[in-house]
C-alpha cells in the first residue's frame, strides 16, 4: 500500500483540531511518535442501560508490526463528566494479536438518555476521550433524536470534510450505511476529474491487507472526530469484501473467495464498535440487528450481501453486476431469489410486527425504489442495474408487503452504496400512479457518498424523469444527510460539499424534506 496521503502520527495538536468544534476533551499523549491510540476510539450500539467502546492498539499505522506481539491489558474508564470527575464505570480489557490488539467494552449498568464520557488507558498513555450515549427507556418517547447519515468514503477520492461537519451538529446517533473501506485503491489519481479514467491496484485479499486498508482510513482526524462525538450503528456493503459480491461469489468468480470473505469480515469485526461476541469462525458473521430509540423509533438494521441470490444475467464468464432488462433476462422475476435471505426476512418480519415505535426506520445499503435507466412503455420493458433492489424485484415486493400486512408505523428506508442523493415514494407497483389500490407505503431517503465519485447530474436527472416516483436526485455533489426525528415529523437535510477534494471546503444544503407521522410520501420543504 503507497504512502497514503493524508496519512499522520496522531498527536494532541492534531487531534485537537479536528475535534475542537465538537467540544471534546481528550488527553495528550505523553510520547506521540509511540502514542497506541493512533486510530482513536469509537463508541456504538447504544441501548438503554450499555453501549460498546472500541479502540484498536498500533503504534504505527504504517507498521503492523509497530503492535506488540503479545496480548496486551488495557484500562477504560466511562464518567458522567469531560474531566472524569464522576466515574461510573471501570475495567479492563485485554488486545489480543489474535485480533490486531483491537478491543471491544460492553459497558453495562448505565442510565438510559444520558450522555458519558470514555478513554482507555495503555500504561501512561491515555487515548482521546469519546463522548457517548445510551438509548432512552424502552417506555419513554423521546422529544427529538438528532441522527447523521453516512456511507461510501473511498480514501483515494476527497477528503473526509463531511465527517468534520456530522462531528460538528452534534448528532445523537450516526448511521453507517457500508462501504466504510474499499479493498482497493486507485492508480494515479487521488483527485478523480469526471470523465478520468480509474484504475484499481492494491486490492486487499488476505487479512493482512485489509487490516491495512482500515489502519490507513482510521488515521484520518475527521473520520475520528465523527467517532468521538456519538455512537454509532453501522451496516456493511460490498466494498468492505470485493465489488458487487453476493454472498460466497465475487465479479471474478473466484475458487478461494470464501477465504477470502471470511478475512474481510474478520477485519470489518477488529475495526468496528459491535455488538457481537467473537464468532467461532469468521466463515459468517450475523450482521442484522435492532436497535430501539425509546418508542420513538426503531432502527431495523439490514445486511444485503451475505445472504442474497447472485445477480442475475451477469456479463460472459463473470459474476457481479449487470444492466439488462426482463425481456432479455427472465430470471430477473424469478420469484425465489433474495436480496436478505429468508431467515433475515422472516427476522425483519417479526421486528415490523412486534415493533411499538412511531418511526420504523429501515437502515441498509441501497436504493430500493425502481430506478428504470430506459423508458417502460409496457411489461418487459427497463434497464435496470442489478446489484441494488432494481435485480430483486420480487425481493422487494415481499419486504414492502411486509411493511403493510406489519402494520408497522411511519416506514422510513435509508440507504447509501449508489453515490446520489435521492428522495423517493415507494409503493407496490411503481409503474403506475399512486391511487387507492396503489398508495405509497413508504418513504425512502438515500444519501450521497462522503468521497465516492458518482455520474454525471445530466444523467440522474434523466433517471428522475423517466422514475416519476423518485422526486429527487442528486449526483454531482458528496456529502452526508442529518435527520432531526420527533413524534410529529421526520425532518431530512440533504448536505453537499462545495469541492470534496478540499479538506477545508464549505458545505450546504442542497435540499430539505419533511415527512408527517401518519402521512407516508415526500414533502420538499423550503432552503
Amino acid at each position: 500500500m503507497p504512502l497514503p496521503r493524508r496519512l499522520f502520527l496522531l498527536d494532541a495538536a492534531r487531534l485537537a483540531a479536528a475535534v475542537s468544534a465538537s467540544g471534546i476533551v481528550h488527553a495528550a499523549p505523553s510520547n506521540a511518535a509511540g502514542y497506541p491510540f493512533s486510530l482513536g476510539v469509537a463508541s456504538g450500539s447504544p441501548l438503554p442501560d450499555s453501549v460498546i467502546l472500541w479502540t484498536r492498539i498500533l503504534p504505527n499505522p504504517l507498521d503492523a508490526h509497530s503492535a506488540p506481539t503479545l496480548a496486551v491489558p488495557l484500562r477504560w474508564e466511562v464518567a458522567q463528566d469531560q474531566a472524569f470527575r464522576k466515574i461510573v464505570a471501570k475495567g479492563s480489557a485485554v488486545a489480543t494479536p489474535e485480533l490486531a490488539h483491537s478491543v471491544r467494552v460492553n459497558v453495562t449498568g448505565l442510565q438510559p438518555d444520558r450522555w458519558y464520557w470514555y478513554r482507555f488507558m495503555l500504561g501512561d498513555a491515555v487515548s482521546p476521550v469519546g463522548r457517548t450515549r445510551t438509548a432512552p427507556a424502552a417506555g419513554s418517547m423521546p422529544d427529538l433524536l438528532k441522527l447523521a447519515v453516512a456511507s461510501c468514503q473511498h480514501w483515494e477520492f476527497g477528503s473526509y470534510a463531511a465527517h468534520r461537519y456530522i462531528a460538528d451538529s452534534q448528532p445523537d446517533l450516526v448511521a453507517f450505511l457500508g462501504d466504510y473501506i474499499y479493498e482497493w485503491g486507485a492508480f494515479r489519481l487521488q483527485h478523480p476529474q469526471p470523465g478520468e479514467r480509474i484504475v484499481r491496484q492494491n486490492e486487499s485479499f488476505d487479512l493482512q491487507s485489509y487490516r491495512q486498508r482500515y489502519a490507513q482510513y482510521k488515521t484520518d482526524p475527521d473520520l475520528q472526530a465523527a467517532h468521538l462525538v456519538a455512537p454509532w450503528i453501522v451496516t456493511w456493503d460490498d466494498h468492505e469484501v470485493a465489488n458487487d459480491y453476493a454472498a460466497d461469489r465475487d465479479e471474478r468468480l473466484s475458487q478461494d473467495f470464501a477465504a477470502r470473505r471470511a478475512a474481510a469480515y474478520q477485519a470489518f469485526y477488529e475495526h468496528m464498535p459491535l455488538r457481537l461476541p467473537p464468532p467461532r469462525s469468521f466463515a459468517s458473521v450475523r450482521m442484522f440487528q435492532r436497535y430501539d430509540w425509546g418508542r420513538l423509533a426503531r432502527f431495523h438494521v439490514l445486511d444485503d450481501r451475505q445472504y442474497r441470490a447472485a445477480q442475475a444475467c451477469p456479463g460472459k464468464n463473470l459474476g457481479g453486476s449487470n444492466s439488462v432488462g426482463p425481456r432479455a433476462c427472465p430470471s430477473l422475476l424469478d420469484p425465489r431469489r433474495t436480496m436478505l435471505g429468508r431467515e433475515q426476512e422472516a427476522w425483519l418480519t417479526g421486528g415490523l410486527q412486534s415493533s411499538k415505535a412511531r418511526w420504523n426506520i429501515l437502515a441498509q445499503q441501497t436504493l430500493m425504489a425502481q430506478s428504470t435507466q430506459l423508458p417502460i412503455a409496457a411489461a418487459g420493458d427497463g434497464r435496470f442495474w442489478t446489484d441494488g433492489w432494481d435485480g430483486y424485484p420480487a425481493a422487494r415486493k415481499r419486504l414492502l408487503d411486509t411493511l403493510v400486512s406489519s402494520r408497522a408505523r411511519n416506514p422510513l428506508v435509508l440507504g447509501g452504496d449508489v453515490h446520489t442523493f435521492y428522495a423517493s415514494e415507494l409503493r407496490a407497483d411503481f409503474n403506475r400512479p399512486v391511487s387507492k389500490d396503489n398508495p405509497v407505503l413508504a418513504t425512502e431517503f438515500v444519501g450521497t457518498s462522503v468521497t465516492s465519485n458518482s455520474r454525471p447530474q445530466q444523467r440522474t436527472a434523466q433517471y428522475v424523469a423517466m422514475n416519476p416516483h423518485i422526486k429527487y436526485g442528486r449526483s454531482d455533489k458528496r456529502g452526508y444527510m442529518l435527520m432531526a426525528v420527533t413524534p410529529k415529523e421526520t425532518r431530512v437535510q440533504f448536505m453537499g460539499l462545495d469541492e470534496v477534494r478540499d479538506p477545508k471546503t464549505g458545505q450546504r444544503e442542497l435540499a430539505a424534506f419533511r415527512v408527517e407521522s401518519g402521512t407516508a410520501g415526500v414533502e420538499m420543504t423550503a432552503i
